[in-house]
C-alpha cells in the first residue's frame, strides 16, 4: 500500500481532488491518500510541506515561489490550474470606504503573511503606483477571521477568491469594491522534498488522474450544480466560474511560466534579486508528462 498525504484550501477548485477519491479508484489501486483542508491558506500549507505534514499541496503561484526562494523545503512539480484567479477586493458592508482608490492606508485582512492574500495586496498596490512600504497588515488566518476582524474594525480591506466570498457579500456581510486579477495562473502542485525522493512517480500517476477528473468536471452538464451544492454557492455564479476557469490537462510547468510572478516579486523585493524561477521547479519523471 503506498501512501499520500494532500493539502489543499477548501475551496471548489480542488473538487476534482475530492472526487477522485471519493471515487475509491486510487484505493483500489493500493494508495492510501489522505486530504487535509487548509483554510488559512497558501502560507500554511507551504509551512506543512516544510514540516513535511503533507506530501503533496495545491498553493497559490505566488506563494509557492515566494515561500521556496526564502528557504521552503518543496518544489513545484506542475500547474495546477492554466487560468488566473480573480480576487475579489472586499470591505465592510457598512463601509465608507466605496471605491478602490478609497482603500490607500486602510489595514488589510490577510490569512498570514507570505499566502496570497498578503502578496496580492503588493502586486495590486503596485500596479496603482501606491507605495508599498506604508501596507498595513493584521493576520486572520481565514475567511471566518476576516469576517471577525471586519465586525472588530481591526481592518478594513480583504482580498479573497471572488466566487468563495459571494455568498457573505450576498448575505450583506462583506461588499466587493472591485476586481483584481493576478497576472499569471493561479495554481500550481507543489511537493516536498522528501516525497519527490520517494514517490515522485507516485505523484506523477495521481495527478494525471486529478487532471483527468477535472476535464470531465468541465466538460459535465451538470458540474455547475455539483460545485453549487457542495460549496454552497448560486449555480449561475459557478457557470460564470467554470467559464473562466482551465484546469491544467499537461503534468509539468516551464520555468517560463514563472518568469513575471518573479519579476514582480523580486520588484517588491519579497524575493532575493538573485532568485532563477527555474530553481523553484522540480520536474516529475519524463514519462509522466504530456497530454492526458
Amino acid at each position: 500500500m503506498f501512501s499520500l498525504r494532500i493539502g489543499g484550501v477548501p475551496e471548489h477548485f480542488n473538487l476534482p481532488w475530492h472526487l477522485l477519491l471519493e471515487s475509491g479508484d486510487l484505493a483500489r489501486a493500493g494508495i492510501e491518500a489522505q486530504w487535509r483542508d487548509f483554510p488559512d491558506g497558501s502560507g500554511a500549507m507551504a509551512a506543512a510541506l516544510a514540516q513535511n505534514e503533507v506530501d503533496v499541496a495545491m498553493l497559490l503561484t505566488e506563494g509557492a515561489v515566494a515561500g521556496i526562494a526564502q528557504g521552503g523545503e518543496y518544489h513545484i512539480v506542475s500547474a495546477y490550474t492554466k487560468s488566473p484567479l480573480l480576487w475579489g477586493i472586499h470591505v465592510p458592508a457598512d463601509s465608507a470606504l466605496q471605491s478602490v482608490a478609497d482603500i490607500r492606508g486602510a489595514t488589510y485582512a490577510i490569512s498570514r503573511l507570505g499566502s496570497g492574500s498578503h502578496l496580492m495586496c503588493f502586486v495590486h498596490a503596485r500596479r496603482n503606483n501606491w507605495p508599498v512600504e506604508d501596507l498595513q497588515f493584521i493576520s486572520v488566518r481565514s475567511l471566518q477571521g476576516a469576517i471577525d476582524a471586519f465586525a472588530a474594525n481591526t481592518a478594513q480591506v480583504f482580498f479573497w477568491e471572488k466566487f468563495m466570498t459571494k455568498p457573505v457579500v450576498d448575505a450583506g456581510i462583506f461588499r466587493r469594491i472591485g476586481e483584481f486579477a493576478a497576472p499569471w495562473p493561479a495554481f500550481v502542485v507543489c511537493a516536498s522534498r522528501s516525497a519527490l525522493a520517494d514517490k515522485a512517480e507516485l505523484i506523477a500517476n495521481v495527478l494525471r488522474q486529478v487532471a483527468s477528473v477535472a476535464a470531465e468536471l468541465a466538460a459535465s452538464s451538470d458540474g455547475a450544480h455539483r460545485i453549487a451544492d457542495r460549496y454552497g454557492l448560486r449555480v449561475e455564479d459557478v457557470a460564470t466560474w467554470l467559464g473562466v476557469t482551465r484546469w491544467a490537462t499537461r503534468i509539468g510547468i516551464d520555468s517560463r511560466d514563472l518568469v513575471s510572478v518573479v519579476d514582480t516579486l523580486q520588484a517588491l523585493q519579497l524575493v532575493p534579486a538573485q532568485f532563477d524561477s527555474a530553481k523553484a521547479l522540480a520536474p516529475l519523471e519524463q514519462r509522466a508528462f504530456g497530454p492526458l
